[in-house]
């Protein structure tokens, strides 16, 4: 079992950043590919970014590109998800996810989830 503990989530104007972490415990944090998506209200949830075990490699939805930047501390345990220019339509639970491979990641399917922090962007 992976538990994973989202944190760094609030209110914020549009145009401003936030960083969002994601803590893991359980097994060994390296072996997994982690991944973020978000649901807004009446929305289904989408596919954010997502980073392979060693970090070597990262996606990201077309509609966060240039904006956001996934990152991870194996060290830590940690993976994170930096925000800038962030928009109204930005605004959604974010919840991070983890799995063994980052194709089941990036699709949706992966094994464990966080419960998700809350995310607004409003003037």
């Amino acid at each position: 079992q992976v538990q994973l503990v989202e944190s760094g989530g609030g209110l914020v104007q549009p145009g401003g950043s936030l960083r969002l972490s994601c803590a893991a415990s359980g097994r060994t944090f390296s072996n997994y590919a982690m991944g973020w998506f978000r649901q807004a209200p009446g929305k289904a949830r989408e596919f954010v970014a997502a980073i392979t075990w060693s970090g070597g490699r990262t996606y990201y939805a077309d509609s966060v590109k240039g904006r956001f930047t996934i990152s991870r501390d194996n060290a830590k345990n940690t993976v994170y998800l930096q925000m800038n220019s962030l928009k109204p339509e930005d605004t959604a639970v974010y919840y991070c996810a983890a799995d063994g491979t980052v194709r089941m990641v990036t699709t949706g399917g992966a094994d464990y989830w966080g419960q998700g922090t809350q995310v607004t962007v409003s003037s």
